[in-house]
């Protein structure tokens, strides 16, 4: 139950965080039953922005160029698949223009906040915004002052990227029951640190509990669950703090760091725990790899199944002069493309632990999706519902 008081605290808090005003466009193309979309749509007429809605997913990039918006809010799975259509292109230039394409992007990679590479940086910088990094803003409508992500971790070096290229992505956290913001990260001052979600804003505080909860405590936490005060009681205890279910970390005393949810962190037959997301975000890195979802629950070990850049992955077989099946069902047991995907899950077990290492892959014909169940309308996986569909697979990973 979320009341009036609950979404006004959310607009004021925000009111100075958001780069825009009266004459500014938002663009809208998230579901607005969820609570992410619907209160940014009433920071915009809290505003008096003008609010422009998408005709569908499919013409959201249309719609961009169309409208032109300062702002609008995403998912970072939208932008993975931004990201991931413009490094096609580059990869399809030649000679001095795609020397210059992957220049920028090797540029962008190391971007940090309020001038911290230097000046020789910036300078290289404003050629590259100037040169490349200017197509990128005029492929979301030229005019972004900022676009906000949410739902789910965005990738630290997306966020690089899409801030030196000049489009700041303000990554922040918070759940339909703190209607929703907790924390976000912001155009002011200080305000910035990749591979958070930012500082609490205004009238809200965190405190992480000794199992890494993430605790908080606000004009924003919600009434309660709708005739269902024993669930309230499980998640708002007697001192008022709400429980989120996630794990995090206070970074330098005032960022906010997302490490994993509390119920999908899971033990091995080892005993040891792994956080899946942090190592599905490093394996997502990968061009080579569209969709991963890390499992193991009381197994010896960790595996993953994957779903491969399809589109990516045909191009390096015409490379290699490999024969491009007709379906993805016959491209995924190449043992090649296999063992190609398999390399780069070893690039990133080196900087992890043992235990937390990907020891088996299997590979999955088609993306999951919010149609078949398998995805939340955010993007978020139904690990359960995926699970149970590849029950095959994981009797083939651990026997049984």
């Amino acid at each position: 139950m979320l009341s009036h008081d609950n979404m006004i605290s959310q607009l004021i808090a925000a009111q100075t965080l958001a780069p825009v005003t009266q004459y500014s466009k938002a663009l809208s193309f998230l579901p607005l039953n969820h609570v992410y979309e619907r209160v940014l749509s009433y920071l915009y007429m809290y505003l008096g922005v003008g609010i422009y809605y998408a005709e569908s997913i499919e013409k959201v990039a249309e719609n961009l160029k169309e409208v032109e918006p300062e702002m609008f809010g995403c998912v970072p799975r939208l932008f993975e698949k931004v990201y991931d259509r413009i490094i096609a292109k580059g990869t399809a230039l030649t000679g001095i223009k795609k020397k210059l394409f992957f220049w920028a992007v090797d540029l962008g990679l190391k971007y940090e906040a309020n001038g911290a590479n230097g000046p020789i940086y910036d300078f290289k910088l404003k050629i590259a915004r100037k040169l490349i990094f200017s197509k990128w803003q005029e492929a979301l409508g030229g005019r972004v002052k900022a676009a906000v992500s949410g739902g789910a971790a965005l990738q630290p070096r997306l966020a690089r990227i899409f801030w030196a290229a000049g489009i700041p992505i303000l990554e922040g956290y918070g759940l339909t029951e703190t209607s929703p913001v907790v924390a976000v990260n912001t155009l002011h001052p200080g305000g910035l640190k990749f591979g958070t979600v930012g500082k609490t804003i205004e009238r809200v505080t965190i405190r992480i509990a000794e199992d890494g909860e993430i605790l908080t405590k606000g004009p924003n936490v919600m009434l309660g669950y709708y005739k269902r005060q024993d669930l309230t009681d499980e998640v708002i205890d007697k001192e008022g703090w709400f429980h989120t279910g996630d794990i995090g970390e206070i970074v330098d005393g005032v960022y906010l760091k997302i490490t994993d949810r509390k119920k999908e962190i899971f033990k091995t037959s080892g005993g040891k725990y792994i956080v899946p997301q942090a190592i599905e975000n490093k394996l997502k890195e990968s061009r080579f790899i569209e969709q991963v979802m890390v499992i193991g629950e009381n197994q010896k070990f960790a595996a993953a199944f994957i779903v491969p850049s399809f589109a990516f992955v045909k191009e390096w077989c015409e490379r290699k002069e490999i024969p491009i099946p007709p379906t993805h069902e016959e491209l995924i047991t190449i043992p090649r493309v296999k063992n190609r995907i398999m390399k780069e899950v070893e690039n990133v077990n080196k900087s992890l632990a043992a235990y937390e290492s990907i020891k088996c892959i299997e590979l999955l014909p088609r993306e999951w999706s919010i149609e078949k169940g398998e995805m939340t309308p955010k993007l978020s996986f139904k690990r359960k519902v995926i699970l149970e569909a590849n029950k095959g697979l994981l009797q083939k990973i651990y026997g049984g």
